[in-house]
């Protein structure tokens, strides 16, 4: 198993590159200078990732996981393919199947027939037996993917935090104007959010070569119940609001008539997720394929999330100030 770097010469495809983990994955590789291919729908959505490299380093390419062909040219020469495409909810042709199992069976196939390492980012719960749609289908696409590629590199964060995420942000929002916070199954559900630069950081070791092929789990270092986690929000944008125990079977009712929204709030999908733990397996511990097994130390929340949220109190980062006329 090498452990070098790769250098100028290299070219690394990332699917998803633009998205949230994505910028977080850029900022890890563009230091070791290899060139990425940035492969995703809008391209010109695509320009903020070109600081984050050196003049050219950065490239961004027009690709469609449902078109086998973009994939396959998204592909081309490349020496690493890094797939980090996935959908929280169905909207249109974007099916948990079509992105899911059938967008990463294309990645898998493409990187196979050019020879090119894989790495394919899953999520914590991935089982093709679940109840859940999302989960069922992150399972069937580890399944694909190892079909086509038997020794890729599969990383399974749990929720994922940082500035801009799609979880602590959104609660932080909805807590600026409703009077309440749903706990769906009591809040009883457990979560282990990690945080996006360590899991990038995972994916920069796979690249450089030094993860083994398999299977990993990435956790933080904080194991908390859903509850514990809206307390949170609620502490660090200093905001009182109630915290309404919601049983599963209303909480799916709403999500029936939430999800013909364009971006649901919830989806009776997401409901059945929340029936099951969120956190890294024994197992994994035990085979140290987690963070600490691949030698990185992972954030706490209460290290990086109060940096972000601060804009979600009354008086953004001076509540709390004294005035000093």
């Amino acid at each position: 198993m090498s452990s070098s770097t790769p250098g100028s010469d290299s070219l690394v495809t990332i699917f998803g590159g633009s998205g949230f983990l994505g910028r977080h994955v850029v900022r890890a590789l563009a230091p070791d200078l290899a060139r990425l291919r940035i492969a995703v729908r809008r391209p010109d959505l695509a320009g903020h990732l070109q600081p984050l490299g050196r003049v050219g380093q950065i490239h961004a390419v027009q690709a469609n996981l449902r078109n086998a062909e973009s994939v396959e040219a998204a592909v081309r020469d490349a020496d690493v393919v890094i797939n980090l495409v996935g959908v929280l909810f169905e909207h249109g042709k974007q099916s948990f199947e079509a992105v899911h199992v059938e967008g990463a069976a294309n990645v898998a196939r493409a990187a196979a027939a050019q020879g090119a390492q894989l790495i394919h980012v899953s999520a914590i719960g991935a089982d093709p037996e679940s109840s859940a749609l999302y989960a069922r289908t992150k399972g069937q696409a580890e399944a694909a993917v190892l079909a086509a590629v038997p020794d890729a590199i599969i990383l399974r964060p749990s929720v994922i935090f940082g500035p801009d995420d799609a979880f602590f942000n959104k609660f932080a929002a909805m807590a600026r104007i409703a009077p309440a916070l749903p706990l769906i199954g009591g809040g009883r559900t457990k979560f282990q959010p990690v945080y996006g630069g360590d899991v990038a950081e995972a994916v920069h070791k796979a690249v450089a070569g030094a993860v083994a092929p398999g299977v990993y789990e990435l956790g933080g270092p904080d194991v908390a119940t859903f509850k514990e986690l809206m307390r949170l929000v609620l502490d660090i944008t200093q905001r009182k609001r109630l915290l309404l125990p919601v049983p599963f079977w209303a909480a799916k009712m709403m999500g029936s008539v939430l999800q013909i929204l364009p971006t649901p709030p919830l989806t009776p999908d997401q409901v059945e997720l929340l029936k099951t733990d969120n956190v890294v397996s024994e197992a994994a511990i035990r085979d140290n394929r987690t963070l600490p097994g691949l030698g990185i130390e992972p954030h706490t929340m209460a290290a990086v999330v109060p940096s972000y949220l601060w804009r979600f109190r009354k008086s953004g980062q001076f509540t709390g100030r004294r005035s000093l006329a």
